[in-house]
């Protein structure tokens, strides 16, 4: 079956040869002249050849395009036949049926493209013409395109290139045409570069010399000497030909069936490359390892960039798909569309066809397959060689400065190099780098500054592309970019577009988004010497560029926004990524970096394409930079080498002033060595860029600097340069001075050094010397305008014979002359300093290049987020003033959202870093935008609703201090001041002004005063009416619906915000984070100013709740808190809501911090606090310290073990339940005299003078109210103003407690009366509800024996009788008082400044509507009575509970500790300790109740005192301790009694008058034998007697006159018989005792004595009677007192026994205090004088009987 391709041919050979014959040259049609033309002829021979044959592929591809190629060249044909031709080729190759494996494909593509590019015709008209062009160039495109166009030579591109540049550049053809032609260059042009990686770069001595062929120039103009400007590129090196075996192309095996069609324009704009992917598998290896991805379907761009990548990194093979490839298999060729997944099939193909011997195979892994040639002339296949030229070209075309370059041709080369660009990876290759780093850089700089848009865009868009991929060979290149588009954005100039300003910007992003750019710009160039500080400057324009001036957002604004987010997105990215990565992952991700981070700077194998292996080992070398230690500096050398830097800018800048002076810097900032080292300086005047040219001159060229100009030119390295070229580059290192002097010196160290390291060419130094001057004069002579003026410019002979016979006689070589001479003509040497314009920018970049090409080109690259912390810290001040800039001016909702996000991010780097200086101040920055601060708190709930932008700051505030709490330090202050009005604005949730309260029955209160007025107990009218009323006053009518939405909003927003998580959350914050969170909490400690209770209240209780959350760790904050309160309570001289709350606030702390063994002690210490108030400001709070101290005790009562913390309790109790004055110790000890707080001396703290009465104080002085009550009652107690004999003066007693007790010893008790019931203590008033309160801790405590324990008996029996004291007559003090006591919280909750004059109204409203507080409310004073008879009958149940199990508890101590051996305190057990520490105080306090006013009490206490007192216990009492009962216990209590305590209850109080002197008998008759025993007994009787005698009078009725003498009679006969009375020295046989009791009795009962002892002798019988009755009654008492040892007085601290009172001579006490006074106790009784106080010790010289009387003759014990 004959091929169908054969067919195809024979038909466009009849549509030519018809068209030929139809044109009118055709018009006589015999056979001979069709043979005799050629063109007819050789088509004719065609149709024979091919009806011979069975298969196109039988014969060479020549043979049937060679006739259709000779109509294309043929001079004499028509453009439509010509056009005809073009079309048939055209089919040819787009059907495929060139067989790209024939042996003549090679030859036949050839010929047809050099037919197409020298195509000729006959013009018609130029529409005709166009259409033909518009053919030549579809064919040229196919020829190219196709797969058979690998075939083409590197001549034959050059010429495709060419032609089509000639058409887009001829601008007589349409528009339309050379559109089409840049179309087709830009499809040339991508296919070109992307095959790039196919291509090997030849080493140089492959390279030929004649490639002049390849030449490009540009087309459709005058053959002018256009193209000769382009000198300064490099020739392209001819490629020597290599004989390849022409059957190369066995690999192409193109199915004959497919077809190729033609680039299809997408709607996209990107032109897919159908033929591309075949054309690269075809050349590349055919097994997979070429990487090639064989199995993709498509062909876009993107495809084109993968075919780079996949070819270009043969490391990773990608095996075909082999799915993809039985689809191609299976699927018909013969439409067009589907022809594109041919390439698979070809790919399967090319893989089979490996069975082919191989013979060569490149580096790139290509097999050249051998086979034998026809013809010698190798064709081979193009490369490089063209490639090179063609980038070179399109260079040529960008050069702005050459007056040919149209912007066509500019915008032209522009687009085209882009193209290449985005195809190919251009670094691998040396060839084409070069031409980069030179020209193409040289002339985008240019085009920076060019005023036209769209050659500034596209120059910047390739720009991109260079630095994107290129810039590790760039880096001055670079820098100079920066720096130009710098320059462009901080243009003032009026002309430059504001577009221009937004495209630098834009460029500027787009780099900056380029992975590790930022980082790399910060490693190669801030931390470079002699580099600009690149990335610092670029963050400071874009910062400075992001604030609008006239306050509109322009769009550069954002965009520089933009770029300063790259970073800190990119920075918050890899912190988010080391957050995620596990430990493990990141430890061995740093070790892979160490390992790799040598090779960082180096390309590497992957992208070297085709590169030689020896330039890359070179490349590899290069470790790092010198100023480095590693390939990875640490922050810490990167910082040192930027102070560093700083010094050397100061050095240099003062170099250029005065060389000297910037050395001498230098040196003494250790930057240069001292004393100088030339090399070292020579070295850094070689390098430094910034110093002045001609200052190096002078300072090398200085007669005294030899030695520096010798090393100087030792740092050039001239071996192997041409003298000239040598001058040239030493020339450019500094300006050569004028002086023929200096001149000389310079030359001549210049020629010697050139001699020597070349060998010494010249016959002598002088011989170089002067070539050396001689050329330094040519170069003037060519160049320097003022010479030529005046002479014509030597020439090549003029200057050879200058130089004739100075080579020692000799001449120089000639040829050298001419080549220095041209060198020279053609390019002038250039002194820095002298040049303008064009030649200073050549002077300029070449300097740039020789600095690119040295040690300090070098670039680093390195892995991203490797620096991120320093970039972090040079850039978040920038772009946080710059976000926070956007944020307020802003009100799109995408920009607001952005400047969040960058907030948000910033936020994130700061606490990944742990940078508390960059958060707090995104904190503080934010919290102004929350308006919270600002704004009024009246208007705040409208303001702050309605603005969305404030509820989102405020938003992202909490959230951040929610998340990053831990790094906030300063911040905290803001959030505070923020959460502080949100509670003044009353929009915090309620739990959060909810507090605990201990006195509120819902144990709640709020911290906020309520708005209804109806708290007040007001009806509901009253409300109403005062709600009308203020709401006229104020002009309100009630908030409308939008404030209302408002606020709800407001509400909402606070709720999301969850500002209480910050405290609950505060637990788990870095200890520095909590202090100053607590720091910011109270530094609202109110100031004078601005003094608002309400909010150092809610801030108090804010922190309370912060250290009960952190009470794991408590003890680091404690101090602080406790000097708060401190501060709160010791010095508030008013009582008020917020001393109410520190109060309560620190016994909520010590209630639950007291379990904590670290720290219980010092928060109980801390409880002193309250014992430091004022008085009268701590009793204002007393209910609340009562309420708490009762739950403290219930709830941590056993983790109270010291006695110190006991102290602290009980004065507490005391003070806040019986008024009692708070120790003064405590008081001066803390009162500092330079806080002013009103503190008073000591004296005057602890004294209450009269004149105190006047001063408002909210309580009476003690003295005052004692005085009242005097007139009417009895004195409270023997410390009482009219008692006469007081020891001491009570100031002294204050005094000395102030002076003798620190308050470390609180035991250790004042010099109190102990004569007295009452202990002495300064009552004030005190609250009912606090002292029942009290009353039930103290019985809490008492009543379990645990809780009982050494450390706090004596103080517990103390405050028993403290309260027994209070509790007095129903504590009648507060029902005296209580006027003056009342107060409610009007008063107490001032607000000293209000804050806005409208809400003076409302807050004054509100103020009153806190429930009064006032501690004694008239409510409860109908149950006072009954309130105080149970805490009185509670404490006498206290007492008698104690005073029975006293022994018991003592003696079980006792055995504990003997068992512990504890070293402390001894317990002793005995009856002296029992008595002092325990049953005395007990007793008296039982006693005590004995006189109150209530008979109940009076009674029942009575009862109580009786049992106690003939208590078994008591019974190992000693005479010394019955004694001291008598005269602290019961004398005591008969004298109070004689009082008229209860005026309306007469009868009462004769039968409690009868009851205890009964008591008083009992007890001294049942211990009257160890009575006996004491020296003092007379004394003791006699006081007896003087009772008898006060209470015979005391009554009204009957009751006492028949008792007493019937008790008297009781005493007298027992002692009678006992024989006291008796002596038997005396002469009457009675002792002295007996005549001084009848003489005492005399006075009021005369007749008693005749009554009773009728007979001085009793009658026997009546004696015996008496006796045997009185020994049954005695007996034990007597017994139980026998073994008595003699009376020691107890020595225990708290009860000092009573000391002999001094006589009346002894001096008086100090302080003019009334002396001490003893009355004589037989004066005779004066009825109707007040009754006498009791005395205490009588003075014995008072007393005849001084020696105890002689007792009667025992019974035995036995």
């Amino acid at each position: 079956m004959v091929d169908k391709n054969i067919y195809i041919v024979q038909g466009e050979i009849s549509v030519v040869v018809a068209a030929i014959k139809r044109n009118s040259r055709w018009s006589t049609h015999t056979p001979l002249d069709e043979e005799q033309d050629p063109l007819l002829n050789s088509f004719s021979q065609l149709k024979e050849t091919l009806n011979n044959i069975k298969d196109l592929s039988d014969v060479e591809p020549n043979v049937f395009l060679r006739p259709f190629l000779e109509v294309v060249r043929s001079e004499d044909t028509t453009g439509p036949i010509t056009g005809l031709a073009l079309t048939s080729v055209n089919k040819f190759l787009s059907y495929g049926l060139i067989d790209a494996n024939h042996e003549g494909a090679a030859e036949g593509i050839e010929n047809m493209a050099d037919a197409v590019t020298h195509a000729r015709f006959v013009g018609t008209d130029p529409a005709s013409d166009e259409v033909v062009l518009m053919k030549i160039l579809q064919v040229l495109r196919s020829l190219l395109l196709t797969p058979v166009g690998a075939h083409l030579t590197n001549e034959s591109v050059c010429e495709i290139m060419q032609s089509c540049f000639r058409i887009c550049f001829e601008m007589r053809l349409s528009e339309l045409l050379r559109k089409s032609a840049e179309h087709t260059l830009v499809d040339m042009v991508q296919l070109l570069f992307s095959r790039l990686p196919q291509f090997k770069e030849e080493p140089k001595s492959y390279v030929g010399t004649n490639m002049k062929k390849l030449k490009m120039r540009a087309g459709g103009m005058s053959e002018s000497s256009k193209w000769k400007k382009q000198k300064r590129s490099p020739r392209p090196p001819r490629h020597v030909v290599r004989m390849l075996p022409r059957s190369f192309v066995t690999l192409l095996i193109v199915s004959v069936s497919g077809g190729v069609p033609f680039i299809e324009q997408h709607s996209g704009g990107s032109s897919t490359l159908p033929g591309l992917d075949s054309a690269v598998s075809s050349i590349s290896s055919p097994t997979t390892d070429s990487g090639l991805d064989t199995g993709s379907k498509t062909t876009s761009k993107e495809d084109l960039t993968d075919l780079e990548q996949s070819s270009s990194t043969a490391t990773t093979p990608v095996t075909p798909t082999t799915e993809g490839v039985e689809r191609a298999q299976s699927a018909s060729v013969e439409s067009i569309p589907e022809v594109l997944e041919d390439r698979d099939l070809l790919a399967d193909q090319s893989d089979s066809a490996s069975v082919h011997d191989m013979d060569y195979v490149n580096p790139r892994g290509v097999r050249f397959t051998q086979s034998t040639q026809k013809e010698g002339a190798a064709l081979i296949p193009y490369g490089l060689p063209c490639l090179r030229e063609l980038f070179r070209f399109l260079i040529s075309l960008t050069n702005p400065h050459d007056r040919h370059n149209s912007d066509v041709m500019l915008h032209m080369g522009l687009q085209l190099l882009n193209v290449a660009l985005e195809a190919a990876h251009i670094a691998p290759y040396q060839s084409l780098l070069c031409l980069v780093k030179d020209e193409l850089c040289r002339h985008l700089t240019q085009l920076l500054g060019v005023d036209r848009m769209n050659l500034y865009a596209a120059s910047i868009r390739v720009c991109f592309l260079l630095f994107e991929g290129m810039r590790e060979h760039l880096k001055f290149q670079l820098e100079m970019y920066l720096k130009k588009l710098m320059d462009i954005i901080t243009s003032e100039n009026p002309k430059m577009a504001y577009e221009m300003k937004e495209m630098a910007l834009e460029a500027i992003v787009q780099l900056w988004r380029i992975p590790s750019f930022v980082t790399e710009l910060y490693i190669n160039y801030d931390s470079d010497f002699y580099c600009s500080n690149l990335f610092e400057d670029l963050t400071k324009l874009l910062s400075k560029n992001a604030f609008p001036v006239s306050g509109q957002l322009y769009t550069t604004h954002l965009l520089s926004l933009e770029a300063l987010l790259t970073v800190i997105d990119s920075t918050e990215a890899h912190c988010q990524a080391k957050v995620l990565n596990s430990a493990a992952q990141q430890d061995q991700s740093e070790s892979t970096t160490v390992e790799g981070d040598c090779s960082v700077n180096t390309i590497t194998d992957s992208t070297t394409g085709g590169q030689d292996q020896e330039s890359q080992d070179e490349k590899k070398s290069l470790k790092k930079p010198h100023r480095f230690n590693s390939c990875l500096p640490d922050s810490q050398e990167l910082l040192e080498i930027k102070n560093k830097k700083k010094l050397l800018i100061t050095g240099t800048e003062q170099f250029n002033q005065k060389p000297k002076k910037g050395i001498q810097i230098l040196q003494e900032k250790g930057l240069l060595s001292s004393p100088m080292d030339n090399n070292e300086v020579a070295q850094w005047l070689r390098e430094n860029p910034r110093l002045d040219k001609k200052m190096i001159g002078e300072f090398i060229s200085d007669r005294r600097n030899t030695d520096l100009l010798d090393s100087f030119v030792n740092t050039f390295t001239f071996q192997g340069l041409r003298i000239d070229e040598a001058l040239r580059l030493y020339l450019e290192a500094f300006r050569l001075p004028g002086e023929a002097p200096v001149i000389h010196r310079l030359l001549e160290t210049f020629t010697d050094n050139w001699q020597k390291v070349n060998g010494n060419p010249f016959q002598s130094n002088d011989a170089g010397f002067a070539l050396a001057y001689a050329v330094i004069m040519l170069n003037t002579d060519q160049h320097n305008h003022n010479v030529r003026k005046q002479n014509i410019p030597m020439t090549l002979e003029q200057f050879k014979k200058n130089l004739k016979g100075v080579n020692g006689g000799n001449d120089f070589d000639q040829d050298m002359l001419e080549d220095i001479y041209n060198a020279i003509k053609n390019e002038e040497i250039v002194m820095p300093d002298e040049q303008t314009g064009l030649v200073k920018e050549n002077y300029v970049w070449s300097v740039l290049l020789h600095r690119g090409a040295s040690s300090e080109g070098m670039f680093l690259h390195v892995p991203e987020s490797s620096y991120d912390r320093d970039l972090f810290t040079m850039t978040w001040g920038p772009t946080i003033a710059a976000l926070s800039y956007v944020f307020d001016k802003s009100l799109d909702e995408n920009i607001i959202q952005k400047a969040i996000a960058g907030f948000r991010k910033c936020a994130m780097i700061s606490a990944h870093y742990g940078f508390s200086d960059v958060f707090d101040n995104l904190i503080i920055s934010l919290c102004k935008f929350t308006t919270l601060s600002s704004e009024s708190v009246e208007n705040l709930p409208t303001v702050f609703g309605s603005n969305r932008k404030a509820q989102v700051a405020a938003k992202t505030v909490f959230s951040l201090a929610h998340r990053h709490g831990d790094i906030l330090r300063e911040g905290w202050k803001n959030i505070m001041d923020s959460m502080l009005q949100l509670f003044r604005a009353e929009l915090l949730p309620k739990s959060m002004v909810e507090v605990e309260d201990f006195v509120d029955p819902n144990e709640k209160i709020s911290l906020q005063r309520e708005e209804t007025p109806s708290n007040r107990g007001e009806s509901a009218v009253l409300s109403f009416v005062s709600w009308l009323t203020l709401s006229e006053q104020s002009g309100l009518r009630g908030p409308s619906t939008e404030n209302q939405e408002a606020k709800q909003a407001a509400l909402l927003c606070i709720k999301h915000c969850d500002p209480e998580k910050l405290i609950t959350e505060s637990k788990f914050l870095q200890l520095e984070s909590l202090q100053e969170l607590m720091k910011a909490l109270i530094s609202v400690t109110p100031d004078e100013e601005t003094y608002d209770e309400e909010d150092a209240a809610f801030c108090l209780e804010m922190l309370l709740r912060i250290i009960l959350e952190n009470r794991d760790r408590v003890s680091c904050v404690w101090q602080t808190v406790r000097d708060h309160l401190y501060q709160l309570c010791v010095h508030a001289s008013e009582s008020c809501f917020l001393v109410e709350r520190a109060v309560v606030g620190l016994l909520r702390l010590a209630i639950r911090l007291l379990r904590r063994e670290d720290i219980g002690s010092q928060v109980l210490l801390s409880l002193r606090l309250m014992l430091m108030m004022k008085p009268y400001v701590l009793s204002r709070v007393s209910r609340e310290v009562a309420y708490g101290l009762h739950e403290l005790l219930k709830t941590n009562a056993a983790n109270i073990h010291c006695t110190d913390d006991w102290y602290t309790l009980f004065s507490l109790l005391e003070c806040i339940g019986a008024g009692v004055k708070p120790p003064a110790a405590l008081q001066v000890a803390n009162t500092h005299p330079d806080i002013d707080t009103g503190a008073q001396s000591d004296s005057e703290l602890s004294s209450y003078h009269q004149s105190e009465v006047s001063l408002d104080r909210g309580y009476t002085s003690d003295s005052e109210v004692y005085t009242e009550h005097g007139k009417s009652r009895m004195p409270r107690s023997a410390t009482d103003v009219d008692v006469g004999w007081l020891v001491v003066g009570k100031d002294d007693l204050d005094g000395s407690k102030a002076a003798v007790t620190p308050a470390s010893k609180p035991l250790s008790h004042p010099l109190v009366n102990q004569y007295s019931l009452t202990l002495g203590q300064d009552m004030g008033l005190h609250d009912t509800k606090s002292l029942i309160k009290c009353v039930d801790s103290l019985s809490f405590i008492v009543r379990d024996a645990a809780h009982v324990t050494p450390e706090n008996f004596e103080l517990c029996v103390k405050a028993i009788r403290v309260f027994v004291e209070a509790s007095l007559n129903g504590g009648y003090r507060t029902h005296e008082k209580k006027k003056s006591h009342k107060y409610d919280s009007k008063s107490s909750r001032l607000r000293k400044k209000p804050r806005e004059k409208e809400g003076t109204s409302r807050r004054t409203k509100a103020s009153n509507q806190r429930p009064a507080r006032s501690h004694s409310d008239d409510e409860e004073d109908e149950g006072v009575p009954a309130s105080y008879h149970t805490v009185s009958f509670q404490l006498l149940d206290l007492m008698h509970t104690l005073h029975t199990r006293a022994a018991g508890i003592y003696s079980s101590w006792a055995e504990e500790q003997h068992h512990l051996e504890d070293a402390g305190r001894k317990i002793e057990a005995d009856s002296q300790t029992l008595w002092s520490s325990c049953w005395c105080p007990l007793l008296q306090g039982m006693a005590w109740l004995c006189c109150d006013a209530r008979r109940q009490v009076r009674m029942q206490a009575l009862t109580y005192l009786q049992r106690a007192l003939l208590v078994h216990d008591l019974q190992t009492l000693d005479a010394v301790e019955w004694e001291s009962c008598f005269n602290k216990v019961l004398f005591p209590l008969l004298t109070k009694l004689l009082d008229n305590i209860s005026p309306a209850d007469v009868g009462g109080m004769e039968e409690t008058r009868m009851r205890a002197c009964t008591l008083l008998s009992k007890v001294f008759l049942q211990h009257l034998s160890p009575l006996l025993s004491l020296p003092t007994f007379a004394a003791l009787w006699l006081t007896i007697l003087d009772f008898m005698d006060k209470y015979m009078h005391a009554g009204s009725s009957d009751l006492l006159l028949e008792a007493i003498p019937e008790s008297l009679k009781n005493m007298l006969l027992v002692m009678d018989t006992a024989g006291i009375f008796h002596s038997a020295d005396s002469r009457t046989g009675y002792s002295d005792l007996w005549e001084i009791t009848w003489e005492r009795i005399d006075c009021f009962l005369p007749r008693l004595k005749e009554e009773l002892f009728k007979q001085a002798v009793i009658p026997g019988t009546e004696h015996s009677i008496l006796l045997s009755k009185l020994s049954t009654f005695l007996l034990p008492f007597i017994c139980a007192g026998t073994d008595r040892s003699s009376p020691v007085p107890p020595s225990k601290p708290p009860m000092p026994t009573p000391a002999k009172m001094s006589p009346p001579e002894s001096p008086l006490p100090p302080l003019g205090q009334s002396p001490l006074i003893l009355q004589p106790l037989a004066s005779p009784l004066q009825v109707g004088i007040p009754p006498m106080s009791l005395p205490i010790i009588l003075n014995p010289a008072l007393i005849e009987a001084t020696s105890p009387v002689p007792l009667l003759p025992r019974p035995s014990t036995d």
